[in-house]
Protein backbone atom coordinates (compact mmCIF):
# COMPACT_ATOMS: atom_id res chain seq x y z
CA UNK A 1 0.00 0.00 0.00
CA UNK A 2 1.34 3.82 -0.84
CA UNK A 3 0.59 6.21 1.46
CA UNK A 4 -0.79 9.04 -1.13
CA UNK A 5 -0.51 7.29 -4.10
CA UNK A 6 -3.80 7.35 -6.53
CA UNK A 7 -6.15 5.41 -4.36
CA UNK A 8 -4.38 5.99 -1.20
CA UNK A 9 -4.51 9.49 0.63
CA UNK A 10 -2.19 10.03 3.78
CA UNK A 11 -4.69 9.95 6.51
CA UNK A 12 -2.64 12.57 8.14
CA UNK A 13 -3.55 15.44 6.24
CA UNK A 14 -7.06 14.53 5.77
CA UNK A 15 -9.37 17.12 8.22
CA UNK A 16 -11.83 16.41 10.88
CA UNK A 17 -15.45 17.40 9.61
CA UNK A 18 -18.36 17.59 12.29
CA UNK A 19 -20.77 17.38 9.25
CA UNK A 20 -19.30 13.57 8.35
CA UNK A 21 -20.51 12.90 11.67
CA UNK A 22 -22.26 9.37 12.56
CA UNK A 23 -24.66 8.39 15.38
CA UNK A 24 -27.93 7.51 16.18
CA UNK A 25 -30.44 10.16 17.04
CA UNK A 26 -31.69 9.09 20.53
CA UNK A 27 -34.65 8.77 22.04
CA UNK A 28 -37.00 11.38 22.91
CA UNK A 29 -38.46 9.54 25.38
CA UNK A 30 -34.98 9.36 27.68
CA UNK A 31 -35.75 10.04 31.32
CA UNK A 32 -33.59 10.57 34.65
CA UNK A 33 -29.88 9.81 34.59
CA UNK A 34 -29.05 12.86 35.22
CA UNK A 35 -26.43 11.50 37.55
CA UNK A 36 -25.41 8.88 35.53
CA UNK A 37 -24.94 11.79 32.26
CA UNK A 38 -22.91 13.85 34.96
CA UNK A 39 -20.23 10.62 35.72
CA UNK A 40 -19.59 10.35 32.18
CA UNK A 41 -18.95 13.39 31.25
CA UNK A 42 -17.01 14.08 33.99
CA UNK A 43 -14.95 10.60 32.72
CA UNK A 44 -14.48 11.78 29.92
CA UNK A 45 -12.91 15.36 30.77
CA UNK A 46 -9.26 14.76 29.92
CA UNK A 47 -6.64 15.26 26.72
CA UNK A 48 -3.67 14.26 25.53
CA UNK A 49 -3.54 10.72 25.66
CA UNK A 50 -6.77 8.74 25.06
CA UNK A 51 -9.61 8.85 27.30
CA UNK A 52 -11.56 5.87 27.25
CA UNK A 53 -14.78 4.79 28.96
CA UNK A 54 -16.72 2.04 29.75
CA UNK A 55 -20.22 1.66 30.09
CA UNK A 56 -21.33 -1.66 31.59
CA UNK A 57 -24.16 -2.90 32.52
CA UNK A 58 -27.31 -5.84 32.66
CA UNK A 59 -28.58 -5.96 28.96
CA UNK A 60 -31.64 -4.41 28.53
CA UNK A 61 -30.12 -1.57 31.28
CA UNK A 62 -29.68 1.24 28.94
CA UNK A 63 -26.46 1.43 28.34
CA UNK A 64 -26.74 2.25 24.70
CA UNK A 65 -29.56 4.82 25.07
CA UNK A 66 -27.14 6.86 28.30
CA UNK A 67 -24.84 6.90 25.26
CA UNK A 68 -26.43 8.17 22.84
CA UNK A 69 -28.10 10.14 24.99
CA UNK A 70 -24.64 11.90 25.88
CA UNK A 71 -23.69 12.42 22.14
CA UNK A 72 -26.38 14.20 21.63
CA UNK A 73 -26.27 16.76 24.42
CA UNK A 74 -22.39 17.21 23.81
CA UNK A 75 -21.17 16.41 19.99
CA UNK A 76 -20.63 19.83 19.74
CA UNK A 77 -17.41 19.59 21.58
CA UNK A 78 -15.88 17.25 19.07
CA UNK A 79 -14.85 17.55 16.04
CA UNK A 80 -15.90 14.43 14.86
CA UNK A 81 -18.56 11.55 16.27
CA UNK A 82 -18.43 7.72 14.94
CA UNK A 83 -21.01 5.18 16.49
CA UNK A 84 -19.82 1.80 15.56
CA UNK A 85 -22.05 -1.02 16.68
CA UNK A 86 -19.04 -2.82 18.23
CA UNK A 87 -20.47 -7.04 18.53
CA UNK A 88 -18.10 -8.53 17.24
CA UNK A 89 -14.40 -7.89 16.12
CA UNK A 90 -15.77 -7.69 12.17
CA UNK A 91 -17.99 -5.48 13.21
CA UNK A 92 -15.30 -2.84 14.53
CA UNK A 93 -13.02 -3.70 11.31
CA UNK A 94 -15.71 -2.65 9.42
CA UNK A 95 -17.43 -0.06 11.14
CA UNK A 96 -13.78 1.76 11.22
CA UNK A 97 -13.77 0.72 7.17
CA UNK A 98 -16.74 3.02 7.30
CA UNK A 99 -15.17 5.89 8.97
CA UNK A 100 -12.34 5.55 6.37
CA UNK A 101 -14.83 5.83 3.48
CA UNK A 102 -16.78 8.30 4.71
CA UNK A 103 -13.22 10.24 5.16
CA UNK A 104 -11.76 9.71 2.21
CA UNK A 105 -14.24 8.47 -0.69
CA UNK A 106 -11.44 7.67 -3.13
CA UNK A 107 -10.79 4.28 -0.71
CA UNK A 108 -14.20 2.67 -1.47
CA UNK A 109 -12.70 0.31 -3.88
CA UNK A 110 -9.68 -0.52 -1.59
CA UNK A 111 -10.12 -4.22 0.49
CA UNK A 112 -11.69 -3.52 3.59
CA UNK A 113 -8.56 -4.55 5.56
CA UNK A 114 -6.57 -1.47 4.33
CA UNK A 115 -9.58 0.51 4.53
CA UNK A 116 -9.82 -0.32 8.46
CA UNK A 117 -6.07 0.56 8.72
CA UNK A 118 -6.43 3.89 7.37
CA UNK A 119 -9.12 4.51 9.55
CA UNK A 120 -6.91 3.66 12.71
CA UNK A 121 -4.24 5.91 11.29
CA UNK A 122 -6.20 8.78 10.83
CA UNK A 123 -7.24 8.13 14.24
CA UNK A 124 -3.69 8.05 15.70
CA UNK A 125 -3.09 11.25 14.13
CA UNK A 126 -5.81 13.57 15.16
CA UNK A 127 -7.33 14.56 18.57
CA UNK A 128 -11.06 16.04 19.43
CA UNK A 129 -12.70 13.12 18.11
CA UNK A 130 -15.43 11.21 20.26
CA UNK A 131 -15.86 7.48 18.89
CA UNK A 132 -18.48 4.80 20.52
CA UNK A 133 -18.15 0.96 20.48
CA UNK A 134 -21.36 -0.10 21.07
CA UNK A 135 -22.29 -3.09 22.61
CA UNK A 136 -18.45 -4.61 22.62
CA UNK A 137 -18.51 -8.26 23.99
CA UNK A 138 -15.06 -8.66 25.25
CA UNK A 139 -12.44 -5.66 26.21
CA UNK A 140 -10.20 -8.33 23.95
CA UNK A 141 -11.92 -7.23 20.80
CA UNK A 142 -10.80 -3.61 20.71
CA UNK A 143 -7.45 -4.39 22.77
CA UNK A 144 -5.44 -3.85 19.42
CA UNK A 145 -7.39 -0.88 18.96
CA UNK A 146 -6.75 0.77 22.18
CA UNK A 147 -3.02 0.15 21.55
CA UNK A 148 -2.06 2.04 18.74
CA UNK A 149 -4.59 5.02 19.34
CA UNK A 150 -3.61 7.80 21.85
CA UNK A 151 -5.77 10.34 21.44
CA UNK A 152 -8.99 11.09 20.96
CA UNK A 153 -12.34 10.31 23.34
CA UNK A 154 -13.53 6.80 23.25
CA UNK A 155 -16.94 5.20 24.69
CA UNK A 156 -17.56 2.01 25.29
CA UNK A 157 -20.92 -0.24 26.10
CA UNK A 158 -20.65 -3.66 27.25
CA UNK A 159 -22.53 -5.93 29.60
CA UNK A 160 -19.29 -7.26 30.88
CA UNK A 161 -17.77 -5.89 34.14
CA UNK A 162 -14.92 -6.89 34.56
CA UNK A 163 -11.54 -7.00 32.28
CA UNK A 164 -11.15 -3.39 31.89
CA UNK A 165 -7.61 -2.78 32.75
CA UNK A 166 -6.13 0.63 32.68
CA UNK A 167 -10.25 1.91 31.41
CA UNK A 168 -12.54 4.07 33.34
CA UNK A 169 -15.37 2.27 34.50
CA UNK A 170 -19.27 2.96 34.68
CA UNK A 171 -21.72 0.47 36.21
CA UNK A 172 -24.99 1.81 35.10
CA UNK A 173 -27.86 0.39 36.97
CA UNK A 174 -31.87 -0.06 36.88
CA UNK A 175 -34.28 3.23 36.79
CA UNK A 176 -35.31 4.31 40.32
CA UNK A 177 -39.07 4.02 40.44
CA UNK A 178 -40.31 7.36 39.43
CA UNK A 179 -38.39 7.22 36.68
CA UNK A 180 -39.43 4.13 35.57
CA UNK A 181 -43.12 4.95 36.24
CA UNK A 182 -42.48 8.09 34.08
CA UNK A 183 -40.94 6.10 31.01
CA UNK A 184 -43.42 3.85 31.32
CA UNK A 185 -46.15 6.65 31.20
CA UNK A 186 -44.36 8.28 28.48
CA UNK A 187 -44.32 5.47 26.35
CA UNK A 188 -48.17 4.90 26.69
CA UNK A 189 -49.52 8.26 26.31
CA UNK A 190 -47.36 9.05 23.09
CA UNK A 191 -49.56 6.90 21.71
CA UNK A 192 -52.65 6.28 23.82
CA UNK A 193 -53.13 10.15 25.03
CA UNK A 194 -55.80 9.30 27.79
CA UNK A 195 -54.43 6.28 28.46
CA UNK A 196 -55.81 4.76 32.26
CA UNK A 197 -52.83 3.79 34.04
CA UNK A 198 -53.94 1.96 37.36
CA UNK A 199 -50.71 0.13 38.74
CA UNK A 200 -48.10 1.18 37.20
CA UNK A 201 -45.99 1.07 39.97
CA UNK A 202 -47.08 -2.39 40.50
CA UNK A 203 -45.82 -3.49 37.06
CA UNK A 204 -42.79 -1.52 37.23
CA UNK A 205 -41.61 -3.21 40.30
CA UNK A 206 -42.71 -6.83 38.46
CA UNK A 207 -40.20 -5.38 35.80
CA UNK A 208 -37.77 -4.83 38.31
CA UNK A 209 -37.36 -0.73 36.91
CA UNK A 210 -35.75 -2.58 33.68
CA UNK A 211 -35.52 0.38 31.24
CA UNK A 212 -35.75 -2.07 28.16
CA UNK A 213 -38.70 -4.47 29.94
CA UNK A 214 -40.43 -1.22 31.51
CA UNK A 215 -40.58 0.21 26.94
CA UNK A 216 -41.51 -3.03 25.21
CA UNK A 217 -44.08 -3.13 28.16
CA UNK A 218 -45.83 0.21 27.31
CA UNK A 219 -45.45 -0.33 23.79
CA UNK A 220 -47.63 -3.74 24.16
CA UNK A 221 -49.87 -1.26 26.78
CA UNK A 222 -50.36 1.46 24.13
CA UNK A 223 -50.48 -1.00 21.05
CA UNK A 224 -53.22 -3.29 22.59
CA UNK A 225 -54.76 -0.36 24.79
CA UNK A 226 -55.11 -2.60 28.29
CA UNK A 227 -54.43 -1.76 31.32
CA UNK A 228 -50.97 -2.61 33.19
CA UNK A 229 -53.16 -4.29 36.01
CA UNK A 230 -53.93 -6.53 32.93
CA UNK A 231 -50.71 -6.62 31.55
CA UNK A 232 -49.60 -8.10 34.99
CA UNK A 233 -52.13 -10.58 34.57
CA UNK A 234 -50.95 -11.79 31.20
CA UNK A 235 -47.11 -12.06 32.75
CA UNK A 236 -48.66 -13.87 35.74
CA UNK A 237 -50.86 -16.73 33.24
CA UNK A 238 -48.43 -16.29 29.78
CA UNK A 239 -44.36 -15.76 30.79
CA UNK A 240 -43.13 -17.02 27.62
CA UNK A 241 -45.04 -15.85 25.34
CA UNK A 242 -44.71 -12.12 27.14
CA UNK A 243 -41.07 -12.27 27.77
CA UNK A 244 -40.58 -12.90 23.60
CA UNK A 245 -43.55 -10.44 22.38
CA UNK A 246 -42.53 -7.51 20.23
CA UNK A 247 -45.00 -4.85 19.12
CA UNK A 248 -45.64 -4.12 15.33
CA UNK A 249 -42.16 -2.50 14.00
CA UNK A 250 -40.50 -4.10 17.28
CA UNK A 251 -37.06 -5.34 17.22
CA UNK A 252 -37.54 -8.68 17.93
CA UNK A 253 -33.58 -9.18 18.42
CA UNK A 254 -34.48 -6.89 21.40
CA UNK A 255 -36.74 -8.91 23.39
CA UNK A 256 -36.19 -9.89 27.09
CA UNK A 257 -35.63 -12.90 26.59
CA UNK A 258 -33.41 -12.68 23.77
CA UNK A 259 -31.31 -10.37 25.00
CA UNK A 260 -29.99 -12.48 28.24
CA UNK A 261 -30.25 -15.98 26.23
CA UNK A 262 -27.31 -13.98 23.65
CA UNK A 263 -25.43 -13.66 26.89
CA UNK A 264 -25.86 -16.98 28.45
CA UNK A 265 -24.79 -18.25 24.44
CA UNK A 266 -21.79 -16.65 25.20
CA UNK A 267 -21.34 -18.50 28.44
CA UNK A 268 -22.29 -22.05 27.07
CA UNK A 269 -18.42 -23.04 27.83
CA UNK A 270 -18.92 -23.24 31.37
CA UNK A 271 -22.09 -25.77 31.68
CA UNK A 272 -22.53 -25.11 35.20
CA UNK A 273 -23.16 -21.80 34.20
CA UNK A 274 -27.15 -22.71 33.27
CA UNK A 275 -27.46 -24.97 36.10
CA UNK A 276 -26.42 -21.98 38.44
CA UNK A 277 -28.58 -19.64 36.96
CA UNK A 278 -31.53 -22.00 36.93
CA UNK A 279 -31.02 -22.87 40.82
CA UNK A 280 -30.59 -18.98 41.54
CA UNK A 281 -33.92 -17.88 40.27
CA UNK A 282 -35.79 -19.83 42.90
CA UNK A 283 -34.91 -18.30 45.91
CA UNK A 284 -35.56 -14.73 46.53
CA UNK A 285 -33.41 -11.97 44.34
CA UNK A 286 -31.69 -9.91 46.90
CA UNK A 287 -29.32 -11.20 49.64
CA UNK A 288 -28.87 -15.02 48.08
CA UNK A 289 -26.41 -17.02 50.83
CA UNK A 290 -22.87 -17.87 48.80
CA UNK A 291 -22.30 -20.26 51.50
CA UNK A 292 -25.38 -21.85 50.88
CA UNK A 293 -24.93 -22.37 47.25
CA UNK A 294 -22.05 -23.75 47.24
CA UNK A 295 -22.51 -26.16 50.03
CA UNK A 296 -25.71 -27.91 48.17
CA UNK A 297 -24.06 -27.55 44.86
CA UNK A 298 -23.49 -31.30 43.17
CA UNK A 299 -20.25 -29.85 41.47
CA UNK A 300 -16.78 -29.08 43.12
CA UNK A 301 -17.17 -25.84 44.87
CA UNK A 302 -13.99 -24.61 41.72
CA UNK A 303 -17.03 -25.29 39.31
CA UNK A 304 -19.43 -23.19 41.08
CA UNK A 305 -16.99 -20.10 41.85
CA UNK A 306 -16.02 -19.91 37.96
CA UNK A 307 -19.81 -20.01 37.65
CA UNK A 308 -20.44 -16.94 40.22
CA UNK A 309 -17.25 -15.14 38.62
CA UNK A 310 -18.50 -15.67 35.15
CA UNK A 311 -22.19 -14.54 35.53
CA UNK A 312 -21.10 -11.75 37.55
CA UNK A 313 -18.23 -10.50 35.02
CA UNK A 314 -21.34 -10.61 32.41
CA UNK A 315 -23.80 -8.42 35.00
CA UNK A 316 -25.96 -11.23 35.33
CA UNK A 317 -25.56 -11.44 38.98
CA UNK A 318 -24.58 -9.22 41.59
CA UNK A 319 -21.62 -10.58 44.49
CA UNK A 320 -20.22 -9.77 47.48
CA UNK A 321 -17.95 -11.16 50.10
CA UNK A 322 -20.99 -13.35 51.81
CA UNK A 323 -24.39 -12.91 49.10
CA UNK A 324 -25.40 -12.72 45.50
CA UNK A 325 -28.10 -10.86 44.46
CA UNK A 326 -29.82 -11.41 40.71
CA UNK A 327 -31.91 -8.94 39.07
CA UNK A 328 -35.92 -10.63 39.89
CA UNK A 329 -36.94 -10.42 35.97
CA UNK A 330 -33.49 -12.38 35.05
CA UNK A 331 -35.16 -14.92 37.79
CA UNK A 332 -38.65 -14.80 35.89
CA UNK A 333 -37.09 -15.26 32.37
CA UNK A 334 -34.61 -18.41 33.52
CA UNK A 335 -37.82 -20.48 35.45
CA UNK A 336 -39.96 -19.61 32.12
CA UNK A 337 -39.45 -22.80 30.01
CA UNK A 338 -38.21 -22.08 26.58
CA UNK A 339 -40.90 -24.79 24.70
CA UNK A 340 -44.67 -24.81 25.66
CA UNK A 341 -45.79 -27.33 27.98
CA UNK A 342 -47.04 -31.01 26.51
CA UNK A 343 -50.41 -31.34 25.92
CA UNK A 344 -52.86 -32.28 28.96
CA UNK A 345 -53.12 -36.38 29.10
CA UNK A 346 -50.00 -36.77 27.09
CA UNK A 347 -46.69 -37.71 28.38
CA UNK A 348 -45.24 -35.71 30.04
CA UNK A 349 -40.95 -35.57 29.87
CA UNK A 350 -38.69 -34.94 33.12
CA UNK A 351 -38.38 -32.32 34.79
CA UNK A 352 -35.52 -29.72 33.17
CA UNK A 353 -34.72 -27.68 36.45
CA UNK A 354 -32.18 -28.76 39.07
CA UNK A 355 -34.60 -29.87 42.30
CA UNK A 356 -34.30 -27.90 45.57
CA UNK A 357 -31.48 -28.87 47.95
CA UNK A 358 -33.35 -31.31 51.16
CA UNK A 359 -33.33 -29.82 54.29
CA UNK A 360 -30.47 -30.37 56.29
CA UNK A 361 -32.53 -31.54 59.42
CA UNK A 362 -36.50 -31.71 60.40
CA UNK A 363 -38.16 -28.66 60.85
CA UNK A 364 -38.89 -27.66 64.32
CA UNK A 365 -42.14 -29.82 65.50
CA UNK A 366 -41.61 -32.24 62.71
CA UNK A 367 -40.87 -36.05 63.23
Amino acid sequence: MVVGGPHVPAMESIPASAELSRFPRGSDLFVGRSDELDRLDAAVAGSGRAVVVAVHGLGGVGKSTLSARFVRLHADRYRLVWWITADSASAIDSGLADLATTLAPQTANLPSDQRTELAVRWLATHDGWLLVLDNLTTPAHAEELLERVRTGTIVITSRQASGWRGVKAIQLDVLSPSEAMELLSRVVRTEWPDADLPDVDRLCEELGWLPLAVEQAGAYLAQTRITPTAYLDLLRRYPARMFTTTVEGGDAQRTMARVWHITLDRLADTPSVGRLLRRLAWYAPEAIPRRLIITSAREPEPDVLEALGRLAAYNMITLDTHTIAVHRLVQAVTRTPDRPPPPTGGHHPRPRHHRCPPLPRPLPGRA
